[in-house]
């Protein structure tokens, strides 16, 4: 990753969009390394503007350390960004409620945490997850109340109501991440972020969980942020995909109109490493090498002589790719993060000949 002074600036002031229920705003988040006294930073998110619409299912893929779930933990109140605004419902609530988030903030936004035998304590029962979360959040006031409440979130999450008794530890990954998304909707919530949720989980156990996860939205209305390095599985059950690379978004558009047209190196990378039985030919590293090289050093711009398009050598801006139905934008190849920034992933293979 690269290291860099640390982000100034005021938060942006633009208007989050009219049926966004989360809008991010110029969102940076800079964690400082090399001791106390060491001024130098890593730059973890780059001015990013998000939204997430009532409703909607969107998913956010890139691959590790490019900051998707740092995105998440910022929402959620788990980290304080550098700069920025995160507009919940029109209000920005880092100046609303600067120091922490409200009990009301935290029953509108939960959050689904990729390891479910790291976020259920195995000691307790099933029940006092449940119990105690809608009680925190005062969703039940008498304990017949509280019992059907509880009873109607096992079958929402399509597990038993004797399961209630027992703990964590006896059960399977699945069950246990059902009881996450459980103890979720015990503060009926508006929007729930989903940080790799079936990243741990048998892929026999995947499908079920993503069912889930759109029945919630349809049924309820939830909306949802899907963290995931699944693109299949993000085609499958997100309204709309947006790709991130070293802390800045490079593409984004409706799930399907994406996948099938990536407009930008790096999602072509990404999309180059899924298995697909229609795609004509076999691996080809010459060709994954060339779009390594197209991310970290772009030798011209596409949109290069276009009049209806701002230059990107003066301004990072986002240009319309597709139908307007598809909502697909990508940022010009010219506005990438520094060609220093190493990643995994990005790592040119030898190749031969």
């Amino acid at each position: 990753m690269s290291i860099s002074a640390p982000v100034t600036g005021t938060p942006a002031d633009t208007e989050a969009a009219p049926d966004a229920v989360i809008s991010l705003r110029g969102l940076s988040v800079d964690f400082p390394v090399g001791g106390l006294f060491s001024r130098t930073v890593v730059r973890a998110l780059r001015s990013v503007d998000l939204d997430l619409e009532r409703g909607e299912i969107l998913a956010l893929v890139g691959e590790s350390g490019s900051g998707k779930s740092t995105i998440a933990r910022c929402i959620a109140r788990l980290e304080r960004p550098t700069a920025g605004q995160i507009v919940v419902d029109g209000v920005d609530v880092l100046r609303s409620e600067p120091r922490r988030a409200s009990r009301e903030f935290r029953s509108k936004v939960q959050m689904i945490f990729q390891d479910p035998f790291g976020s259920l304590n195995p000691a307790h029962r099933v029940g006092q997850f449940l119990e105690r979360a809608a009680k925190l959040h005062g969703r039940a006031t008498d304990p017949g109340q509280l019992r059907e409440l509880v009873e109607n979130l096992m079958a929402t999450v399509d597990l038993p109501v004797d399961m209630l008794d027992s703990r964590a530890f006896e059960l399977s990954g699945g069950q246990r991440q059902r009881v996450s998304i459980a103890r979720a909707l015990a503060m009926d919530p508006e929007v729930i972020l989903a940080d790799e949720p079936t990243s741990m989980l048998d892929v026999s156990v995947r499908i079920g969980v993503l069912n889930l996860m759109r029945r919630l939205r349809d049924e309820r209305g939830i909306s949802m942020l899907f963290i995931t390095h699944d693109l299949a599985s993000a085609r499958y059950v997100a309204d709309r995909t947006t790709v991130m690379f070293a802390g800045e978004l490079v593409e984004s558009g409706v799930s399907t109109a994406l996948m099938a047209r990536p407009a930008h190196p790096y999602t072509q990378l990404l999309l180059s490493a899924v298995p697909d039985p229609l795609r004509a030919g076999s691996y080809d590293p010459v060709e994954r090498a060339r779009l390594r090289a197209a991310v970290l050093d772009s030798p011209t711009c596409p949109y290069d002589g276009d009049p209806d398009q701002v230059c990107s050598r003066t301004e990072p801006v986002r240009h319309d790719v597709g139908p307007a139905a598809d909502r697909h934008w990508v940022r010009c190849h010219l506005y990438r993060p520094a060609a220093d920034v190493a990643s995994r992933a990005l790592a040119v293979d030898t190749v031969d000949g």
